[in-house]
């Protein structure tokens, strides 16, 4: 048997092996991919966990802040500065009631300061937007530490 005729017999064994070698690449690929975003958004969530912790906060698990937040931030990173989040910070650093009941209070400048610092870790080029609302804000020491 000649090689050429051999070759011509079993070209499906090398077309097969083509798509499969080709398939393990592409999956390679995706796989290296999806390790290096996770690697980053695990980076991110324990530095912001580390700064919780710095801020007398208790440590947050970790992986939820990476399902929360990723490695972009998330919604807390889509226009910060907007009237619609400034008026939902408003509405969190009320009384807590609801309709008629609600009012406003003084917020806690920790809290303020933790929003602060999910900016600076997932979106620095935003925190400038909204530096001159957060210093609008009054606020205070309100939240007794432990």
């Amino acid at each position: 048997m000649s090689p050429t005729r051999f070759a011509s017999e079993h070209r499906w064994i090398y077309i097969g092996a083509i798509v499969v070698l080709l398939a393990l690449a592409v999956t390679g690929l995706i796989r290296y991919a999806t390790v290096a975003t996770s690697s980053k958004a695990a980076s991110k969530a324990n530095r912001l966990a580390d700064a919780a912790v710095e801020a007398g906060y208790p440590r947050p698990d970790t992986r939820a802040i990476e399902r929360l937040l990723g490695t972009d931030g998330g919604l807390v990173c889509d226009d910060p500065a907007s009237a619609l989040k400034s008026a939902l910070w408003k509405i969190n650093l009320s009384n807590g009631a609801a309709f008629v009941g609600q009012r406003p209070v003084i917020g806690d400048t920790r809290a303020l300061a933790a929003e602060a610092t999910i900016l600076e870790i997932y979106c620095p080029d935003k925190l400038d937007k909204i530096k001159d609302k957060l210093a609008d804000l009054k606020t205070d020491d309100t939240v007794r530490r432990r």
